[in-house]
């Protein structure tokens, strides 16, 4: 895959990242409702290693459903949300689908926190549904 590029709304933060997506998924939790004004969240994941952002981010932390941090990395001057960094999943930022430059490449294989889904959300496909955060292995 060639390089992701994104950034915020009002283009004061952008990243760049180098690697295959990890998963690309539909997240239904609480918090990715809140956070995107709407019922769900479309993320890739990536490594961390691999994300470089450019520009005065913004840092917000609130505890996860897992318990552990979660770290947003946001825009201060538009306050979009570029990517999340949660402890639970070390190593991993999970980016804004909905900030890349490019998403034409997009195809969620999953969804996640299904059990917050809200109850008129039905995506169907082929896609694997989950209750919450899979675990690896």
């Amino acid at each position: 895959m060639p390089e992701m590029k994104g950034g915020c709304l009002c283009g004061q933060v952008g990243y760049t990242a180098n690697a295959e997506p990890i998963f690309v998924g539909v997240c239904h939790c609480k918090d990715c409702q809140k956070e995107s004004g709407t019922a769900f969240n479309i993320v890739v994941a990536v490594p961390q290693a691999a994300v470089s952002i450019q520009g005065p981010a913004k840092t917000y932390t609130a505890k996860a459903d897992s318990g552990k941090d979660n770290v947003r990395r946001l825009c201060p001057n538009c306050g979009s949300t570029i990517l999340s960094e949660p402890a639970a999943l070390e190593g991993v930022s999970i980016i804004r689908a909905g900030t890349l430059d490019d998403t034409s490449w997009l195809k969620p294989s999953m969804e996640i926190y299904c059990d917050r889904a809200q109850p008129w959300v039905q995506l169907g496909g082929d896609l694997k549904r989950f209750p919450g955060m899979p675990q690896p292995g």
